[in-house]
């Protein structure tokens, strides 16, 4: 009899040994699955990674380019202006809103050196080239066109625009 029972506590020992055996396997199984799969997400996330620095390298490129033509990104304009004791910035805003308030009047900025067809010739967007130039788009509502106007500060912070050169684009 105890032969018997010895028998059956080895052939259960074997069966749960052997069940235990499986079912590892199968967990490691399931657990090496797992870790391909993240490492492959891992890769394709580096890739993208890779590609997203490349091109925010690429951006910041042309950003630099861009703001090469700009008063904010030209060291010497900047050093201009702060010989007269005057921030770059402020100079930004104040020329601005000069040209802005020049279109609050009535009929045509003076500062446009072209006549309203449809309305009144308005100036809507500026950019700031250097210390003395800036590029504007103006338009009368169905015409419109572009200019250059050379500017100039006074130390007692009086403007004075020039419009060097102009153009008008046809209506089709």
């Amino acid at each position: 009899m105890k032969r018997t029972i010895f028998m059956y506590l080895f052939f259960f020992t074997l069966l749960f040994v052997i069940f235990q055996y499986m079912n590892e396997k199968k967990i490691f199984g399931k657990q090496e699955n797992k870790i391909e799969s993240q490492k492959a997400k891992i890769k394709q996330l580096e890739k993208s990674l890779k590609i997203a620095t490349d091109s925010a390298d690429v951006l910041s490129n042309t950003v630099l380019d861009l703001n090469y033509f700009t008063l904010q990104g030209n060291e010497n304009a900047m050093s201009y202006f702060e010989s007269l004791g005057f921030e770059s910035g402020d100079i930004e805003e104040l020329v601005a809103e000069y040209i802005y308030e020049e279109n609050l009047k009535s009929g045509d900025n003076p500062i446009i050196p072209f006549d309203g067809i449809n309305g009144a010739m308005k100036i809507n967007k500026i950019r700031f080239l250097n210390h003395k130039w800036i590029i504007a788009d103006f338009t009368d509502g169905k015409y419109w066109g572009e200019m250059v106007v050379e500017y100039y500060i006074t130390t007692n912070k009086k403007i004075e625009l020039t419009s060097v050169a102009s153009l008008l684009y046809p209506s089709y």
